[in-house]
């Protein structure tokens, strides 16, 4: 079954039992994130505690899917599977085995599969009706301009907060669809003025303060190539208790975007129209699109295997301080070449 972002906790709590396989696609980062955490929290409430993160990368064997559910836990817990496919595409060997394992799942392990946007290819194909069928399927889409304004509101009073129309319009305008900074900036006014009526002297002076040093800035720095900048950045979000984890998706985010870019602009596909499906706007798309001539291809396929390590760094699978290594990427990615041995497994 198929079930919007805002539909999934009712939803979740409707199921007499969990489902042997869940899906989140889609390429708005922050309901994307919301709806998978949902997911691990409705499944470890019922007694999964166990999880096994695998990203589908070239050279992926999808057998070690199969071999994962097989394999009996030491303390028999039950497991949540996490395939993440990123903007990956299933050729006939992998969709045959993502068929074989759903025909019959294991009743002591759950798959959660996270996925970009699909083309309308993929939703016919077999496996992804076989999920569909036996399944739940979240479909995420960006937040249209007209429904911004309701979302910001609803958003602001969950954290206790209320915004005049003005501020709500200022808001929407500084964060230009980005439900991720948007959240940040709602964030940042809870902890500022807690409980308030907030208008538009408040946002301006809260956005004013924040806007050098948050994630995105890292991300504009790391494209227009300022290593110093990115230093700085890193340094300040780690000072003030940002989850190296968000800052890890930001990067990553970005890295994807530029080979994305790269990759259709190499199939003769317009600049313009690569903009349009990889959500990048305003200055930002000039910034892109030189980023993405001055990065070689390799660089980029080489720092997203970084941000494998990092991700096992901060989960505590690899002996390294995930902070440092961000540091690392930072550099190689705005033009330092430090030619460092690889973080040992």
């Amino acid at each position: 079954m198929k079930v919007k972002p805002d539909q999934l906790g009712a939803q979740l709590k409707r199921l007499k039992a969990p489902l042997p396989v869940y899906m989140v696609t889609g390429d708005e980062p922050l309901q994307h994130a919301e709806s998978c955490d949902r997911i691990r929290r409705s499944l470890r409430d019922a007694g999964f505690t166990e999880r096994d993160v695998m990203h589908v990368e070239t050279g992926f064997s999808w057998e070690s899917l199969l071999e994962s559910a097989n394999a009996l836990s030491l303390f028999a817990e039950r497991k949540i599977i996490e395939l993440r496919l990123g903007g990956q595409k299933l050729d006939k060997k992998a969709s045959g085995l993502l068929q074989r394992y759903l025909d019959n799942p294991a009743p002591d392990n759950a798959l959660l599969i996270l996925a970009d946007r699909l083309d309308a290819g993929t939703k016919k194909s077999a496996w992804f009706k076989e999920v569909e069928k036996a399944g739940l399927v979240v479909e995420i889409w960006p937040i249209d301009t007209d429904q911004l304004a309701g979302w910001l509101n609803q958003r602001a009073r969950t954290l206790g907060l209320e915004l005049t129309g003005d501020a709500v319009q200022l808001l929407g305008t500084r964060v230009e669809g980005n439900l991720l900074a948007a959240q940040q900036e709602l964030d940042k006014l809870s902890l500022l003025y807690p409980g308030h009526k907030i208008d538009v002297e408040q946002v301006v002076e809260a956005v004013a303060d924040s806007s050098r040093f948050d994630i995105f800035a890292l991300s504009d720095a790391l494209l227009q190539r300022d290593p110093a900048r990115c230093q700085k950045i890193l340094l300040v979000l780690r000072q003030e208790g940002v989850e190296a984890t968000l800052v890890l998706w930001g990067i990553s985010r970005e890295i994807r975007t530029l080979l994305n870019v790269q990759r259709g602009l190499n199939n003769g596909q317009a600049y313009d129209s690569l903009c349009q499906r990889e959500k990048i706007w305003g200055k930002r798309k000039a910034i892109v699109r030189k980023a993405s001539q001055q990065l070689p291809t390799r660089t980029l396929e080489e720092m997203l295997s970084l941000c494998h390590d990092i991700d096992q760094a901060i989960k505590g699978q690899l002996k390294a301080d995930p902070w440092l290594l961000l540091s690392t990427l930072t550099l190689e990615l705005s033009g330092c070449q430090l030619n460092l041995p690889a973080p040992v497994h």
